[in-house]
């Protein structure tokens, strides 16, 4: 019989779909004002051959713009898009300073582009963290284990202190394969949960 995990000592949260939210219409209303075919700028931009460049740091954010831009034909349409940069969710946000305020440390885990420091200062999130690990910068994205070697060692937790929350399946698994105790995000009613796989409260785990 395996030892249980300890509570964890450490959270690492992603950005995009977790502590920052999107509002679907804004890429939408885009499009249509261009007359593209809806979805045809994540499509475009989130081809593996055009971001994982860009989130692995060999090359810019403007640079993977660019590319897109030149793909789809309508650069207007790129910069309309990108100027909107979602927002901070104020229930997540409020749970990351209650877990610090806990002494839990929590760092930010995301693909991102070197774009991400302006992001974070737009959206009011400079402070907000006690770590950054953006891909682009240590070199490697999720969901690869040496990403998550790097952020756990940036975090000072070992992997095995260390719980991941992330929306995506792929990166869910691919930390539990790393050795974290990892969750996937669903929305705000998971919070409670969190709380107590942080010792902060006690809870019943979440239907599943």
């Amino acid at each position: 019989m395996r030892p249980s995990r300890p509570v964890a000592a450490g959270l690492l949260i992603d950005m995009d779909g977790v502590l920052r939210r999107w509002d679907p219409r804004v890429p939408v209303s885009v499009e249509e004002r261009y007359g593209l075919p809806v979805g045809t700028l994540r499509r475009t931009a989130f081809a593996p051959s055009r971001v994982t460049p860009a989130v692995t740091g060999q090359i810019s954010h403007a640079d993977w713009m660019n590319g897109v831009a030149e793909a789809i034909g309508e650069p207007a349409a790129v910069t309309e898009w990108e100027t909107y940069r979602g927002e901070a969710d104020p229930e997540v946000l409020e749970f990351v300073r209650e877990v610090r305020a806990a002494g839990i440390r929590v760092g930010l885990a995301t693909n991102a582009t070197d774009r991400l420091d302006a992001d974070l200062a737009l959206l009011g999130l400079v402070g907000e963290l006690d770590e950054v690990i953006n891909s682009s910068i240590v070199g490697f994205a999720k969901p690869a284990a040496s990403y998550f070697a790097a952020a756990c060692a940036r975090l000072g937790v070992p992997p095995r202190e260390c719980l991941f929350v992330d929306d995506s399946e792929r990166f869910v698994n691919g930390a539990r394969a790393a050795g974290l105790s990892a969750f996937r995000w669903t929305g705000p009613s998971d919070l409670p949960y969190l709380r107590a796989a942080l010792g902060l409260t006690t809870v019943s785990p979440p239907p599943k």
